[in-house]
């Protein structure tokens, strides 16, 4: 057994969820907050699988049914994913048509690149060293995809939290993506896992395609 986790102390707290929650649910208000014609079907049926999916999550995280809390949260995130990815391209396909005002084309770019950051901080948070159910299990976090700098302080002077050693919560990873999409790259955050490096790709595409192509047009640049 892992010296790790069979000396776990007796008094701890696990990572807590509701960051990652109030984040699922900001991208459904983002989502409901968009142009008719950058939706697909009435504005109320995205957020309200959201919270559809969103329910169980919480429950079956309280009640301990952990490999179902990995379903319904690894579900809830491709939802969000594939309505973040779909308003992208309906935007994009819109440019031609110019629909929007500059203004309106501006705010709905903001919207979504502020949903790719969330959508991505949330996809990082679920998958990085198993997750949040596999960190917990953990005293410590000593690897995973991403390099962060507390992992390479000396032993001594890491930080600790709840008497246990420091661990990543959703607060460093939604900075990884906000990093991500604002200088296209981890800063001080180094990639180790190719998987972690292709999904950070995909954002920083992402992120590229609304603020340079979209933004620029809605301030006729373009």
């Amino acid at each position: 057994m892992n010296s790790d986790t069979h000396h776990l102390p007796e008094i701890w707290d696990p990572e807590p969820r509701w960051p990652a929650a109030i984040a699922i649910l900001a991208v459904g208000g983002l989502y409901a907050a968009l142009p008719h014609y950058l939706i697909v079907g009435p504005s109320w049926l995205f957020p309200a699988l959201v919270i559809l999916l969103l329910v169980p999550t919480v429950i079956t995280h309280r009640t301990g049914h952990h490999n179902v809390n990995r379903w319904f949260g690894t579900a809830v995130t491709v939802v969000v994913t594939i309505g973040m990815i779909v308003s992208v391209v309906l935007l994009i396909l819109d440019l031609p048509a110019r629909r929007e005002s500059p203004t309106n084309l501006l705010r709905s770019a903001g919207s979504l690149w502020i949903t790719n950051i969330l959508v991505f901080a949330l996809w990082y948070w679920r998958l990085d060293a198993g997750g949040p159910h596999g960190r917990d299990k953990r005293f410590g976090h000593t690897d995973g995809a991403f390099l962060f700098p507390q992992m390479t302080m000396p032993h001594k002077g890491k930080p600790r939290e709840n008497g246990r050693g420091w661990s990543p919560n959703f607060a460093d990873y939604l900075f990884l993506a906000f990093n991500t999409s604002t200088a296209f790259s981890p800063t001080d955050v180094p990639v180790l896992a190719r998987w972690a490096k292709l999904v950070m790709m995909l954002q920083s595409l992402i992120s590229l395609m609304v603020l340079v192509l979209l933004a620029a047009r809605a301030v006729n640049i373009l």
